[in-house]
């Protein structure tokens, strides 16, 4: 018995196909190989076509399907894992009417900055746990504003997830989970957000059919079967954000227990028991994949732009020449803690949702040419990305999240020793790491909404952990003296971008 996992992520779309007796990963793979595109028509913005999304789906579902040798008919169930906040706009015919706006993309900033004024932040944050901001809602503002037409036509709205669900089986629905991260959803009233809704002037009839995260949510078609090599009937019973997901992957359900991941953006997601929010809405709070009202689990989401890439693009651009991550990670390491004076703010992606929306842009700060290198650059860069994250826990801290152990998967800037120690070291944190990824949590996700496992104890019992990095009491005094000075600077940045 296999079950079927994809994480429909900006870089890549990807597929794991695992096998649900013992819980290992039988084949994965991804697309494209080099990292997708994002189209930036204006500054701020941020798109891709969900069709390419599609695309990738294909050809990662092919790769999978080729490894594993695995037939097609003994796959029992799809989970689906997204990037999450991003609109995806249909018409009738299911018909996309214009690029998708991701996680990414600035313009809503504005939009949903008057609506918490005007509804008022003391109910937004009762009702809504956040700031309207700059998530699904207020990008479909933007269209409602500026592309009336194409916001005439509109039939449903859907996150990334949702539509990829409907190109495999031809239904338009949503989660609880879902709708709560495009700030569609009222806390107070357990219902989809009337208040928001009627504020922006939106029909309640563009929001899809809200399912269960862990139910049957439709079944793959004829015609989706035919362009994958899946079989016919195939059930999709799991659904979720990537870092909902990626708390799942990582067994991570309850109160006090926390995930991390550190891709393109970086994100601390803390489980809360009760109904909470920070008020200056710095962090988020959504429906975790597990939350119910009667019995609440929500997840604190504490949300950097501007990480990975900021590696990335340190790799493109300092190294035109070509260079493994492994070996950046090997010249930063011989630059003592601190960079020697370097600080690097990594808010380089977009609007950053812990500095209230502002969008700063990156900044080097302390650079002397006769005593640094690009190799205080590289450690710079791994520390200033750990810095915000640091920056981001204090505020969770705030909320009353003791953040003691920090469960990642081993990819991305978890990969680098300096980045784990960094990060324990300031943070006073043990970070674990476990075999996992998203791919493989969204099948395990579907393997509980079919029945396959009866909990998500039994889903994750196999779970592996690879490492485990503790603080150093040397490092983490020398990493202290270094947090200092990026507040100084970032303190200065922020007053300069007012």
């Amino acid at each position: 018995m296999y079950l079927l996992g994809y994480d429909i992520g900006s870089s890549s779309v990807k597929a794991s196909l695992v096998n649900a007796e013992t819980g290992k990963c039988l084949a994965g793979a991804f697309y494209p190989k080099s990292e997708a595109g994002i189209i930036a028509v204006k500054k701020g913005w941020a798109e891709q076509d969900p069709e390419e999304w599609w695309k990738s789906l294909k050809y990662a579902t092919r790769d999978v399907l080729n490894a594993s040798g695995v037939r097609p008919e003994i796959i029992q169930a799809i989970g689906i894992s997204y990037q999450m906040h991003g609109l995806v706009c249909v018409d009738r015919q299911h018909r996309v009417l214009r690029p998708a706006i991701i996680w990414c993309d600035s313009r809503g900033v504005p939009y949903g900055r008057k609506a918490f004024g005007e509804i008022g932040k003391e109910t937004c944050l009762a009702h809504f746990l956040n700031s309207p901001g700059n998530f699904t809602a207020s990008k479909l503002a933007w269209v409602k504003e500026n592309e009336p037409e194409i916001f005439g036509k509109i039939d449903k709205i859907m996150l990334p997830g949702d539509y990829i669900a409907m190109k495999l089986t031809g239904e338009i629905c949503t989660t609880v989970s879902g709708l709560s991260e495009g700030v569609f959803w009222d806390f107070r009233n357990n219902s989809v957000a009337g208040i928001l809704l009627d504020y922006y002037g939106f029909d309640r009839s563009l929001l899809a059919e809200v399912k269960p995260t862990f139910a049957e949510q439709g079944r793959v078609t004829a015609e989706a079967a035919a362009e994958l090599g899946l079989a016919v009937g195939t059930p999709v019973t799991y659904r979720a954000g990537d870092q909902p997901n990626n708390a799942l992957s990582l067994n991570v359900f309850n109160p006090g227990e926390i995930a991390s991941t550190a891709g393109t953006s970086g994100v601390v997601y803390g489980v809360n028991g009760v109904v909470s929010y920070d008020p200056q809405s710095r962090v988020n709070t959504f429906a975790h994949v597990n939350h119910s009202a009667e019995n609440p689990r929500l997840g604190v989401l504490l949300c950097i732009n501007g990480t990975g890439i900021l590696n990335a693009w340190i790799r493109k651009t300092l190294f035109p020449e070509g260079i493994s991550y492994a070996d950046m990670n090997e010249l930063a390491s011989r630059v003592p803690v601190g960079s020697e004076g370097v600080s690097i703010l990594p808010f380089g992606n977009g609007a950053e949702r812990m500095l209230q929306d502002q969008e700063t842009g990156c900044s080097v700060q302390g650079l002397n040419f006769n005593i640094h290198n690009r190799n205080h650059l590289l450690r710079a860069a791994q520390e200033g990305i750990v810095f915000s994250f640091k920056y981001g826990i204090d505020i969770m801290k705030g909320m009353g999240i003791d953040v003691k152990k920090i469960h990642a998967g081993c990819a991305n800037m978890f990969l680098s020793p300096l980045f784990r120690e960094t990060l324990a070291d300031i943070t006073g944190a043990v970070i674990e790491l476990y075999d996992t990824d998203g791919a493989t949590g969204a099948a395990k996700g579907a393997g509980i909404g079919a029945g396959v496992y009866r909990d998500h104890g039994e889903a994750f019992a196999t779970l592996e952990k690879l490492g485990v990095t503790e603080p150093d009491p040397v490092r983490a005094a020398a990493c202290a003296e270094a947090y200092g000075r990026w507040l100084e600077c970032l303190e200065r940045l922020k007053e300069n971008n007012e």
